[in-house]
């Protein structure tokens, strides 16, 4: 079993930047690929970012490529998301997903396991 965990949400103004966590528990975190995806009111949850698990490779919804960064560290097992120029739409509940790809990293039916999310509000 794996557990995920998110922290590093809240409340910044549209231009800031905030930096999301996710800290993983159980089996060997380096096996698995790690997504974000976020969800706002009334809409379906969404892919945000990807990163395989070697750590080469990274994968970005269009609007947030540019503005986000995916990143990892297989001692630490955590999982990062640097986000940038933040604006009112990427307001959301965010989620951190572990799972092994086999198709698309866009697709949430890759990853087995998820977080409880942790919400980012932006204002305008």
């Amino acid at each position: 079993q794996v557990q995920l965990v998110e922290s590093g949400g809240g409340l910044v103004q549209a231009g800031g930047s905030l930096r999301l966590s996710c800290a993983v528990a159980g089996r060997t975190f380096s096996n698995y690929d790690m997504g974000w995806f976020r969800q706002a009111p009334g809409k379906e949850r969404e892919f945000v970012a990807a990163i395989a698990r070697s750590g080469d490779s990274t994968y970005y919804g269009d609007s947030v490529k540019g503005r986000f960064t995916i990143s990892r560290d297989n001692v630490k097992k955590i999982v990062l998301l640097q986000m940038n120029s933040l604006k009112p739409e990427d307001t959301a509940v965010y989620y951190c997903a572990a799972g092994y790809v086999s198709r698309s990293y866009y697709r949430q039916r890759e990853y087995d396991y998820w977080g409880q999310g942790t919400q980012v509000t932006v204002s305008s």
